[in-house]
Parts: structure tokens; C-alpha cells; sequence
């Protein structure tokens, strides 16, 4: 299964946007229009080299995959345009700025309140990729999120790659210590994907993905 990064086409994600709002219950008469091309502008800013419209893409990808298994699939492809909407590299609040953005758009196109709660819940998950059980609408947003780290090698280097260039300010070392500890806590994790999908074909791959990368980073002077 190809966990790549997908052709991006703007046109086609502010179609699934339309059908996305207009499937959580936006007010007729509406236009979603303008929203969308505020979040893809967002999702365009040149600080950005992995968290793009590319990886938006991919993550609305997998949530097509993963729907089967979410208690409410419209609020969970809302979290995914909004979770990364807000992103500086520097910034440690990233996804509370990016719920904030959610909770104040969503009511404006009429969506409800309790299903716009939920989208900023979601939001505010990415932070730890941890839901809790029984979070099926979070084991989705989560895994289709963490997916990119199954690619195949290349992808997985190209991805990795991305993500050093969105921290070019980091010296070399500090980057090599953070990164190793972030890749350390996730293969300590007892599962990645949380989702029967998920843990059946996105795991093992992960894993072997993550453990490269840490050998790597580790084997350099």
C-alpha cells in the first residue's frame, strides 16, 4: 500500500472541503469558498516543507481508508484540514492555535456546537497521538496522521528530510538529540496505529522506518 506523498491539486481539495462542511451540517446559503482558501494559503506558507498542502492530502487519504472505523468521519476530516492549520516550527503551541482557529470558523458556517467541539478535541489530540480507548474518531485522525512513518524507504527519507529542512534553525546536534528522542518515545509506544487497519498494515513498517532513521542519527559523529 503506498503511503507516499500524493499529487497535490487545490481544486480538488477545496471540493472535499465543500463536501466536508456541507456533510457536517454547515448553514445553506454559506459559502465555503473563502475558508478553504484561507486553510490552503495557511497550509502553503513557505516556512512549511513537510506540514503542506501535500501532507494535508495525505492525510485525507487515509481517513478515506479509515472511516469505516469513526464514530463521526465529518469531524474528523475537519480536524485534519484545521490540525496542522496553525504551524511555526519554533512555536510549542502549534495545535491549541489550531483548535482556536476551528472553534472560531466552524460556527461561523454554522456548524453545531458539539460537533465543533469535537473537531478542536481532535485538534488539541495531535499534540500526544494518544487517544484513549474507545476514541474511535481519535484512533482514526492519529493513525492517518502517523501513516506517513510506513512509506516505503524512499518516501519515509523524503519525509525525514522535510521535517530537518522545517528545522533549519536547529543546530546539527540539538537536532540530532531531539529528533533521536523523539523517534525513542514512539518505537517505546506498544502500538503506533490504534485502528484493526492501522496495526495490520502500517505498523510493522513503521517500525522498521523509525529504527533506521535512529540508526542513522546515531551512527553520525
Amino acid at each position: 500500500m503506498d503511503t507516499g506523498t500524493p499529487h497535490t491539486d487545490a481544486t480538488a481539495l477545496r471540493a472535499r472541503w465543500a463536501d466536508t462542511v456541507a456533510a457536517a451540517g454547515a448553514t445553506a446559503g454559506t459559502d465555503p469558498g473563502p475558508y478553504a482558501d484561507r486553510l490552503l494559503t495557511a497550509w502553503a506558507e513557505p516556512q512549511r516543507r513537510y506540514h503542506t498542502t501535500a501532507h494535508l492530502t495525505h492525510v485525507l487519504l487515509r481517513i478515506d481508508q479509515l472511516e469505516q472505523y469513526a464514530a463521526d468521519p465529518a469531524a474528523v476530516r475537519l480536524a485534519a484540514w484545521f490540525h496542522d492549520a496553525v504551524y511555526r516550527p519554533d512555536r510549542s503551541e502549534n495545535e491549541e492555535r489550531s483548535a482556536a482557529l476551528a472553534e472560531r470558523a466552524l460556527p461561523e458556517l454554522g456548524i453545531g456546537p458539539a460537533r465543533t467541539a469535537e473537531v478542536a478535541r481532535l485538534v488539541r489530540l495531535t499534540v500526544t497521538h494518544d487517544p484513549a480507548p474507545g476514541d474511535t474518531d481519535g484512533e482514526v485522525l492519529c493513525d492517518a496522521d502517523l501513516a506517513v512513518l510506513a512509506g516505503s524507504p524512499q518516501d519515509y527519507a523524503a519525509y525525514a528530510a522535510a521535517v530537518r529542512d522545517e528545522y533549519g534553525f536547529v543546530p546539527d546536534d540539538a537536532f540530532r538529540t531531539g529528533r533521536a528522542a523523539v523517534l525513542r518515545g514512539l518505537l517505546g509506544l506498544p502500538r503506533l496505529f490504534r485502528t484493526p487497519y492501522g496495526a495490520a498494515h502500517w505498523e510493522g513498517a513503521a517500525r522498521t522506518n523509525l529504527a533506521t532513521e535512529l540508526a542513522l542519527l546515531d551512527s553520525q559523529p
